[in-house]
């Protein structure tokens, strides 16, 4: 998965990469000279008193040494342009598949593993690019050089090298085979502390309403207290790693010293090839250890490739035709056809032989006990998931031969729970249409009943708003949530129970000013209160996933047992009557 990962998405930097090829070739090219012209000073420039010699191989040495460090720094400029380019593509492309998820696809990875796979695990794939390119492909050159340079310089000393290199290379592969498990143990136990802290922020009122501090402080720490574990499992591999390098890396060099020095002393090798045998060896040696740092970063890399490539590799249940189309025959109208709509796996559907249809400009209601489905009929309506049986027509059109951005342009949707992004109550409203006036946008909150407190705040239009609208009450959410669909200007408007945080004078008023604002748009609207409803064109009534009522008020009062039920409950026995 990594090698595939990298082979399709570094193909933009391609170019950048062989560059960086030749630079790193170069510059082990210069490490590996550099040993060679040291030996030549000492076994012909010091040994015979040529001043001479020494300057100008002295010289030579000086300009090889800047020809790499030049090197070293344009690879190194080169590895990191492509690196962090990889990595601002791969968020972008991960942000473009979630942003085409549905709901189901969400559900299914988590919140929390989405923000992780999309920040953590791209950097772990990016930050191998970068060593990769300064490290895996200067390692193995430097090692096999290396090998070359010292066997060609001291035959005699070889031996050397074939004992010390396949002792350290064992090592550090049984090391790197018992940290690939660890690794994927890691970034699971990441997710779900990245899961329960997010789940803690979210829900801090919760928290606090129920006394639950000391148990939520608990359950974050065991989620702590595993990850922690894992990271010094792979933290104690790591300790034990270059110890053991080193260890070896110093045998070798006594061995050297012991055994080079008695055939220095019987005239078998010269003093200068003595210490270029080292220098190699030492570059061998570097090279790795060089690589087996990368090694420890492949496994982790692979593990994020993985996830990264799951996101990236599952396909959207909202599908688009190929023969999608943009226009609607029928603008306003609603329809569902027989539909049926059950998650993978439940043992019963959400929704179950449901059908309706809304006429154009009309205002539909939705009303049922919790659990009924009402939610969920909306999520249809909108196409969030798509229907498991039967058709959703909106405009007179199969929302699943559709366009996308065509359909959603003709909605106008305020969910159960109003969201509002971090910014200013302008922005937040120009999220219905960007090219909205102030006087438009005024316009919108007076008829949601929210010009008053805007009025109030600080900037008015350009009040600034937390991530989520922290800063304002759960009514006032809703009322702006509710403007920036007014803003929109929508053909449909769906109110998932927008009204339920909003006190019944508010609510009177908001509807009443909503009739003639929105005069020939269709308005769909789930609630919980009967009074909200009473007065629409049409009441659809739900129980148990299935459509068990449809009339006006007083139609369903007369024929929808269920209807006067919950009728009854909120306005008494005598209004069912």
């Amino acid at each position: 998965m990594l090698l595939q990962l990298l082979r399709t998405h570094l193909r933009p930097y391609y170019g950048l990469l062989a560059c960086v090829l030749v630079l790193e070739f170069a510059q082990v090219m210069a490490s590996l000279y550099l040993p060679t012209l040291n030996a030549d000073i000492i076994n012909r420039g010091v040994a015979t008193g040529d001043t001479g010699y020494i300057w100008r191989t002295g010289g030579l040495m000086l300009a090889v040494s800047a020809a790499q460090g030049a090197c070293t720094v344009l690879a190194t400029y080169l590895a990191a342009r492509s690196a962090m380019g990889l990595g601002r593509d791969l968020r972008a492309k991960i942000f473009h598949r979630v942003g085409s998820f549905s709901e189901r696809e969400v559900s299914s990875f988590g919140a929390g593993s989405l923000i992780t796979r999309n920040t953590n695990d791209v950097q772990q794939v990016q930050m191998l690019v970068l060593m990769g390119c300064t490290m895996l492909v200067m390692a193995p050159i430097m090692a096999v050089g290396g090998i070359i340079m010292a066997v060609t310089r001291a035959p005699g000393l070889a031996w050397l090298i074939a004992v010390s290199v396949p002792v350290l290379l064992l090592i550090v592969g049984l090391i790197v085979w018992r940290m690939v498990p660890l690794f994927r143990s890691y970034q699971d136990r990441l997710d779900a502390i990245n899961r329960v802290l997010r789940e803690q922020l979210t829900g801090i009122r919760v928290v606090r309403a129920f006394v639950r501090e000391r148990a939520e402080t608990e359950r974050f720490a065991v989620v702590n207290h595993d990850m922690a574990w894992v990271g010094e499992r792979v933290g104690r591999l790591f300790v034990v790693l270059f110890p053991l390098v080193m260890l070896i890396l110093d045998v070798t060099i006594v061995g050297v010293l012991w055994y080079g020095g008695h055939r220095v002393g019987s005239g078998d090798v010269e003093v200068g090839t003595l210490i270029a045998f080292m220098a190699y060896l030492m570059q061998i040696l570097m090279g790795i250890v060089m690589a087996s740092f990368m090694t420890m970063m492949i496994p982790r890399a692979a593990v994020c490739a993985e996830r990264i490539g799951e996101v990236l590799a599952i396909d959207s249940s909202l599908t688009v035709a190929e023969d999608a189309v943009t226009a609607f025959p029928e603008p306003g109208s609603v329809e569902m056809r027989d539909v049926a709509f059950s998650y993978p796996g439940a043992e019963a559907a959400v929704l179950a032989g449901v059908s309706f249809r809304v006429a154009p400009g009309s205002t539909t209601a939705i009303v049922g006990s919790t659990g009924s489905g009402k939610s969920t009929l909306v999520s249809l309506l909108a196409r969030l998931v798509d229907a498991t049986d039967g058709e959703v027509l909106m405009g007179g059109l199969d929302v699943r031969r559709a366009e996308p951005e065509a359909l959603w342009a003709t909605l106008g949707l305020v969910p159960q729970k109003p969201f509002l992004f971090a910014g200013t109550v302008a922005t937040n409203l120009r999220l219905g249409r960007e090219e909205a006036t102030d006087d438009e946008l005024w316009a919108a909150l007076e008829v949601a009943q929210a010009r008053d407190f805007v009025e109030e705040m600080d900037g008015g239009l350009e009040a600034v708003i937390a991530q989520g609208g922290t800063n304002v009450s759960g009514g006032q959410r809703q009322r702006l949530a509710i403007a920036r669909a007014l803003v929109r200007r929508p053909d449909v408007l769906i109110f998932d129970d927008s009204f339920s945080a909003l006190d019944v004078s508010t609510d009177t008023r908001l509807r009443a000013a909503l009739a003639p604002a929105t005069a020939g748009v269709t308005k769909i609207v789930v609630a919980q209160r009967i009074t909200t409803v009473t007065d629409a064109d049409q009441i659809l009534v739900l129980d148990g996933g299935r459509l068990v009522g449809t009339g006006t008020h007083e139609e369903l009062l007369g024929t929808c047992e269920v209807y006067r039920e919950i009728v009854s409950s909120q306005l008494g026995q005598e209004v069912a009557a």
